[in-house]
């Protein structure tokens, strides 16, 4: 997935093309892809791939985003937006493709954000707590 255009989302155009999710949920994936983007040419450091994002490296971003946001709350964020699993990731990002605020590879298939991971292990207070105790040490030492 490339970076997403900054246009004004037409939020019942995007409904009609993903589903019933908020205008909150397509704009948290639309961050999350420009955050993935970063990091994954961060990671490439200029090399070949350049900075696209697959549909896995974009849904464990996506975990990693939604927890540095709302912590142990996470889980009731995206819960409350309409997103219970990967598989809605899927679909509001190629619901921003259909309407022209996203583009894809031809190797980019919804399949890709299936059953990444589950969200009641990944959001699971204990692994959260962890997530942010580890995010806050690197802050620290850095």
């Amino acid at each position: 997935m490339s970076p997403p255009k900054s246009i004004e989302l037409d939020l019942k155009q995007l409904q009609a093309a993903a589903g019933a999710y908020p205008q909150e949920a397509f704009e948290f994936v639309q961050t999350g892809v420009s955050v993935a983007t970063a990091q994954v040419r961060a990671a490439n450091l200029g090399g070949a791939g350049g900075g696209h994002v697959t549909g896995q490296q974009l849904c464990l971003g996506l975990a990693e985003l939604a927890i540095q946001r709302y912590g142990l709350m996470a889980k009731s964020v995206l819960e409350s937006w309409n997103v219970h699993r990967t598989d809605d990731f899927g679909k509001i990002v190629f619901g921003l493709i259909e309407c022209g605020l996203m583009s894809k590879t031809p190797q980019d298939s919804i399949d890709d954000f299936r059953s990444v991971f589950d969200f009641d292990e990944t959001f699971h207070h204990a692994h959260v707590a962890q997530r942010i105790t580890l995010n806050a040490g690197r802050t620290s030492t850095e």
